[in-house]
């Protein structure tokens, strides 16, 4: 059987499936991070649940143990770059993800983006390992929109074989 990586259509097909574009914010305690995430998605309507992929190795996911808060940033269609910009390169563990940003602090302690169209505030109820890849499992506890106006940005890639 020959490598599925080698198959140029496969490739295209993989990164033709849509996904919306987020801002993950975590807290763990006194320590916070932030991702950019493409691989987010409504998992249950009760309890509200999500799920969210990160990449093995990300400063944020050592903040995602069971009970870690954490929010979802819906990022905006219009967002001209702003939150994707700012967020897309990455934060290490001692880095100020929020350095520059406004913020606002959600009822589960972390931190929301008011620029975004909206933040669901979960707590992490579960992981599992998938590929390179780990998916936390995140029961919506709170949420708000930040305005009644706007789509939601969503992502294609040219593969789906790589961001």
């Amino acid at each position: 059987m020959s490598d599925p990586k080698e198959n140029a259509g496969l490739a295209r097909a993989l990164g033709r499936v849509p996904s919306g574009l987020f801002i993950v914010t975590v807290r763990a305690g006194d320590r916070t991070n932030a991702f950019l995430a493409s691989w987010v998605q409504q998992a249950s309507f009760d309890p509200p649940t999500v799920t969210i992929a990160i990449k093995d190795g990300r400063p944020a996911s050592e903040l995602l143990n069971d009970g870690a808060a954490c929010a979802v940033n819906v990022i905006p269609k219009d967002d001209g770059g702003g939150l994707m910009k700012h967020f897309g390169k990455g934060f290490g563990p001692e880095e100020d993800p929020f350095d520059g940003m406004e913020t606002v602090q959600g009822t589960t302690g972390v931190e929301l983006l008011p620029s975004a169209l909206g933040a669901l505030e979960c707590k992490i109820r579960g992981s599992v390992a998938a590929g390179d890849h780990h998916v936390f499992v995140g029961e919506v506890v709170d949420g708000r929109s930040f305005t009644d106006e706007g789509e939601s940005a969503v992502h294609l890639r040219k593969s789906g074989f790589h961001y």
